[in-house]
């Protein structure tokens, strides 16, 4: 396929509205309490089926050293390391309760910690709790998984990288957000180069595989010129892949967001101009656009797994690993496991309590139906591939396309009218100029957006 945008922006500026983003479908936003541990027990054991699929581990280590303002990530700011030794005494006795429901045989291909900030815990924290996961999983030792870790350089001993790299991790991700000092202060995640940089060497030099930077775009102050001197700084290190985010200023969801001075944000006008600016310096310097505000070299896993049609997306964003069940380990962590999506406790003390209790700490879900499987396919093969073959969906799920989908295929011909899409009977085909609009073309399937078009999403660019 060929992995090219056009940034077209009258066509931007007409389909620019809020939406999901397509990480499950359905949405979290239709989980409810009526899927609970009963419920995903038994869609785990059902999961140890012949075939047997291998696993994918996320572990949510939710504190932080600071809080950065724009952040809406389930997390706890605090200064007090002792906080994290109750928090890992339940994650591990959550690790053997989640182990003790799956297969041991089944190979975890997949492992990501995130937060928070992972590296909030010391070294011996750290190997414990990769012990432990390994104790009750059956953890890869030939280097041939995604093994990866989100990392805030800020919180990096100058051993730190030696250690993940011993303890099985191949991959990261360098939160970065912009190095343009007024930007920091407004946002209060002071971050120099060269402790980024040097986070990001000693990773090459341990081997990691492959390194992304995170970025975020409409910040206070944040301007064109601006936020382009700061990619160019990173291009010259050349990582393997870019995430670059649009700040969602929710301010009423996420209390932090509330010390944001909203008059020091730009325009919608001024973030159109970055991002066209950010994807023509992108583009130059060689990285293909992959989707969702994800950038990657042309040899990156992910580049490749594109081309191939062997591309995913989960909860972690895009992953090369799509044939597994995912366990979520710690609060607030999701998982997908068989057709069901469950969701962990939020609050620590709740999670504490289940634990303590000898609860898996389930406290919302959902089940998937026949057609909420048929739309999941089509709205992943659409935002991953930016293709859809028509007839291998008629023949997996029984359905004559155009009849099932009619009210969507009126939706996509008027697109197709605007330039985002190709159409014909064997295909969907998404054209340059509307794959940055991929989640909108994704939108017209979500059977339950259509029935609340009030849900709060993001905007799509």
């Amino acid at each position: 396929m060929q992995q090219t945008i056009v940034f077209d922006i009258d066509l931007i500026r007409s389909y620019d509205k809020a939406g999901p983003r397509y990480t499950s479908y359905p949405t979290a936003v239709q989980f409810h309490e009526g899927f609970d541990e009963a419920a995903y027990r038994e869609y785990a054991r059902n999961s140890n089926l012949v075939p047997l699929k291998p696993l994918s581990l996320y572990v949510h280590i939710p504190f932080c050293d600071t809080m950065c303002f724009y952040c809406a990530c389930n997390k706890m700011a605090t200064k007090n390391r002792e906080l994290a030794k109750p928090y890992l005494a339940a994650l591990q006795q959550e690790i053997a309760l989640q182990g003790a429901l799956f297969q041991r045989e089944r190979p975890v291909t997949q492992l990501h910690w995130g937060g928070g900030t992972p590296t909030f815990l010391n070294h011996s924290q750290m190997r414990d709790l990769m012990q432990s996961t390994r104790t009750h999983f059956q953890l890869l030792d030939d280097d041939s998984g995604e093994y990866s870790i989100e990392i805030d350089p800020r919180e990096m001993q100058h051993d730190t990288v030696a250690l993940l790299r011993e303890l099985g991790f191949n991959r990261m991700s360098l939160g970065v957000q912009d190095f343009d000092p007024k930007v920091q202060k407004a946002v209060n995640r002071i971050q120099s180069e060269e402790q980024t940089f040097a986070v990001l060497e000693a990773a090459r030099s341990e081997g990691f595989k492959s390194i992304s930077i995170d970025l975020i775009y409409g910040l206070p102050h944040q301007s064109a010129d601006r936020f382009s001197k700061t990619l160019e700084i990173i291009l010259a290190v050349k990582p393997d892949r870019f995430s670059i985010f649009n700040y969602a200023h929710l301010p009423t969801l996420f209390k932090p967001q509330r010390r944001i001075n909203e008059v020091e944000l730009p325009t919608p006008s001024e973030k159109l101009v970055i991002l066209q600016q950010t994807i023509n310096q992108l583009t130059e310097a060689g990285y293909i656009f992959i989707g969702m505000d994800h950038f990657a070299l042309p040899d990156d896993e992910l580049a490749i797994a594109q081309r191939n049609g062997t591309l995913y997306r989960n909860f972690q964003g895009y992953s090369t690993h799509a044939n597994c069940d995912l366990i979520g380990l710690g609060s607030t962590s999701i998982g997908q496991v068989g057709d069901s999506y469950g969701q962990n406790i939020k609050t620590l003390d709740e999670y504490y309590a289940q634990i303590e209790g000898g609860h898996i700490p389930i406290f919302r879900g959902i089940a998937l139906n026949a057609d909420d499987k048929l739309r999941r396919a089509v709205i992943t093969k659409l935002i991953c591939h930016f293709t859809l073959e028509i007839s291998a969906i008629e023949k997996e799920y029984l359905i004559d396309f155009k009849g099932y989908f009619s009210k969507e295929w009126e939706e996509l011909e008027k697109m197709q009218k605007d330039g985002l899409l190709a159409l014909s009977d064997q295909r969907i085909d998404i054209l340059p100029a509307g794959r940055l609009l991929v989640r909108n073309i994704c939108m017209p399937f979500d059977a339950y957006l259509r029935l609340n078009k009030e849900q709060k999403f993001s905007k799509v660019i």
